[in-house]
């Protein structure tokens, strides 16, 4: 029984939108027949080649569930319990995810206001003042998001800039790449130019929002990074039985450029919808990958949101989120740009 349009689309998250054919006929394909649990699978170690030649020879993946999940397993294994985190205010792990980090693992978060959601050593020195007193919570890892989510990347320069300083610093670097494959693809570069080759040591990648039904992987670079992780997954809930229903998605979207298609894709339709309406719509960021920030009046979004679904990013100031996904047609964005302009009486 089917309870909505198939032909409806929102503007609100990448996160409405359906699953990738593809990934999809990947399911069915690893349905059928017995495969041992708990990753103990041939999807899961076909994954672990494929992770390889995208990360580099030492990356080790360990599928979740969800992003949470993967941040918060990937950020204790990193920390010991005296250890804190140096990340953006406006990150993920800080203001999304209910406190998991805190709730979960016990983890002292240490935010930094920026003015695009990307951290620079500079900023990083904010928090760096208390290393070694007993009294404060020490910063042992900085945690940055890639596309970040204010829709900025960060350029592998800018990436290396931020590892080598917090490793200088004895501290180790965790990316949360729930749209990974967005910024690669913005910036035209291979995966591995935005994580082993930036000096990254853990990634969250993202799939839930680039096409999977659900599942992300907690990608381990650097073995000394990171203790105890199967462990973790394990008493933190995110470790499947059926472990091959996720690894046989992240498989088909990173063994081809399916991952890289549908990023792209992506991108695309932000860029397109940016174009229509540049000049009569104040943009707030630069529209990086695919996300859009904006502001519009009251008025203006609510006689929008009669047709579309968006979330408020400030609604104090009347900015607004737009974002774009793998299954967003030119025809979506080109109707979605025509009712903006007439709710904002531009047309």
């Amino acid at each position: 029984m089917r309870l909505h349009d198939p032909q409806e689309r929102h503007f609100a998250s990448d996160n409405y939108a359906g699953v990738h054919p593809e990934l999809l006929a990947a399911i069915a394909e690893a349905n059928g027949g017995h495969q041992s649990s708990y990753g103990a699978d041939a999807y899961t170690a076909r994954l672990q080649e494929v992770v390889r030649e995208h990360f580099g020879e030492t990356a080790e993946a360990l599928p979740v569930f969800n992003g949470t999940g993967a941040n918060v397993v990937a950020l204790t294994s990193m920390l010991p319990r005296w250890g804190a985190v140096i990340t953006a205010g406006t990150a993920h792990i800080n203001t999304d995810e209910n406190a998991a980090p805190e709730r979960v693992s016990g983890i002292k978060l240490l935010t930094v206001d920026t003015p695009d959601g990307k951290l620079t050593p500079e900023l990083i020195d904010r928090h760096t003042g208390g290393r070694g007193d007993e009294h404060r919570a020490q910063p042992l890892v900085v945690s940055v998001t890639q596309a970040t989510e204010l829709g900025t990347v960060y350029t592998p320069e800018e990436l290396r800039a931020v590892s080598d300083h917090a490793h200088s610093l004895g501290m180790r670097v965790h990316l949360d790449g729930a749209r990974l494959a967005n910024a690669a693809a913005s910036l035209d570069v291979p995966l591995r130019a935005l994580t082993m080759d930036a000096g990254i040591d853990v990634v969250s990648f993202g799939g839930t929002k680039n096409g999977l039904l659900f599942g992300e992987a907690v990608v381990v670079l650097d073995p000394a990074a990171s203790v105890g992780l199967p462990f973790i997954r394990k008493y933190t809930m995110q470790l499947p039985s059926k472990m091959r229903f996720v690894s046989a998605q992240l498989v088909a979207l990173l063994e081809g450029d399916l991952w890289l298609r549908s990023a792209r894709h992506a991108n695309e339709m932000a860029a397109r919808l940016r174009g229509r309406l540049e000049g009569s719509v104040t943009f707030t960021q630069p529209s990086d990958a695919n996300a859009l920030f904006a502001i519009l009046p009251v008025d203006a979004a609510a006689r929008l949101r009669e047709r579309h679904h968006f979330y408020d990013w400030d609604a104090a100031r009347g900015e607004v989120r737009w974002m774009t996904a793998f299954d967003t047609t030119e025809a979506d964005v080109d109707t979605f740009a025509d009712d903006v302009l007439a709710a904002i009486g531009a047309r």
